[in-house]
């Protein structure tokens, strides 16, 4: 094929957010870059449900893929104690894979992007190489999954599987998903909630998630899922029917990744740190890279993503991790007590990466003090050995 202007290779979240953002931009006739997308797959179905925080109405390009949106959600804590949580000026916004993909679709169409399903071997500066052959493009970005240019000192997982359940009588309030249901049993290292995301009265996506060191079992997954469905809403498994299923795994690591890989080359996605260490959200921290990539390209501006969080916001995550590894304080009992002590705004901002410095003091000075602190010494130490062992060198931005 031709030389093209911009290769995005993957796609994925990140890269075909890049490609909705742009198609955004380019509706007043502008003239769009060459692109050229690579992946092997293409994707059309509901494989994945992404949820992020948006004020009321801003959510943009990506306004005809929502599926839902609340003002307000539930957060139950270990002993089966609900609390309701105002979210104002904030959604909680869902949109189901086969809608984002249909949109970008859209995207791909307009602007006249060739797809490449070959299998790309190599990503340098100024080419890819699919099955042997390169194309040649001014600028790269890649969201395939890659090495950090620091490895972790600590690492978990958030592991979920999720049951879009149907049944016969209203019992889901559609008006009110479960955030976080610490009531079901909780693993020896991590933690456990269920997660529920209502579409209508009868129908409802529901979740069982962990953070903790490894993946269970298929059998252990479908277990939990069963024994919430019985908890929380006295479903046996005569009472549902299970539409669909999904599930997958989210790195929680203070690993560092290195954004640039060369010359007009860059990484995007959860390879190029858009995924929060802490907290596993990373759709939001996507399309804010996303639009400032968009905005790059249609100004003809080499498309360089910003970083996904504040600098102290990565030790943050690497102090929240740890005390969470460790055991210093229980999971459960952090957040649960984040939300009943500060607005719940400010902790969805400080969770998804968006707070002042002032905000972020008022939500640390909420926490278990003597947990994070020994975290802090911890990871004080762990960075001093690190740093020992790379003879000294600092760690890429």
């Amino acid at each position: 094929m031709d030389d093209v202007d911009l290769a995005v290779v993957g796609a994925g979240g990140a890269g075909l957010s890049v490609l909705v953002q742009l198609d955004r931009r380019l509706r007043a006739g502008l003239r769009p870059p060459t692109i050229a997308l690579f992946d092997p797959v293409h994707r059309r179905g509901d494989d994945r449900t992404w949820c992020f925080w948006a004020p009321a109405g801003t959510e943009g390009a990506l306004d005809a893929a929502v599926h839902r949106s609340w003002s307000r959600v539930e957060l139950v804590d270990v002993a089966g104690r609900s609390r309701l949580l105002t979210l104002d000026p904030l959604r909680y916004v869902m949109i189901r894979s086969s809608d984002f993909y249909r949109l970008a679709e859209e995207a791909v169409a307009r602007l006249g992007a060739v797809r490449v399903t070959g299998a790309v071997q190599e990503v340098a500066p100024g080419r890819v190489r699919v099955d042997g052959t390169d194309v040649r493009a001014r600028w790269i970005l890649d969201s395939r999954p890659a090495a950090p240019a620091l490895p972790a000192n600590t690492t978990l997982l958030q592991h979920f599987r999720g049951w879009s359940v149907r049944v016969e009588r209203d019992l889901f309030d559609p008006d009110l998903p479960v955030l976080m249901d610490f009531s079901v049993p909780q693993p020896a290292r991590g933690l456990a909630f269920g997660y529920v995301l209502p579409s209508t009265g009868r129908r409802a996506l529901v979740e069982y998630t962990q953070f903790s060191p490894a993946r269970l079992t298929d059998a252990d997954y479908d277990a939990a899922l069963r024994d919430y469905l019985r908890q929380r809403f006295g479903l046996g498994p005569q009472d549902y029917a299970v539409e669909h299923v999904e599930d997958g795994a989210i790195p929680m690591t203070d690993a560092v990744h290195a954004v640039r890989i060369g010359p007009g080359s860059y990484r995007i996605g959860t390879a190029g740190g858009a995924t929060r260490g802490s907290t596993g959200y990373t759709f939001a921290a996507m399309q804010r890279q996303a639009e400032v990539l968009a905005a790059a390209l249609v100004a003809g501006r080499e498309p360089q993503p910003p970083p996904a969080y504040p600098r102290r916001h990565r030790w943050m995550d690497a102090v929240m991790l740890r005390a969470l590894d460790r055991g210093f304080t229980p999971g459960p009992e952090l957040l649960v007590s984040l939300f009943a002590r500060n607005p719940p705004e400010r902790v969805l901002r400080f969770l998804d990466g968006t707070t002042t410095p002032v905000d972020e003091l008022r939500v640390m000075a909420t926490a278990p003090m003597l947990a994070m602190t020994r975290a802090s010494i911890g990871d004080v130490a762990a960075r001093v050995t690190r740093r020992a062992h790379r003879g000294g060198r600092t760690r890429p931005a």
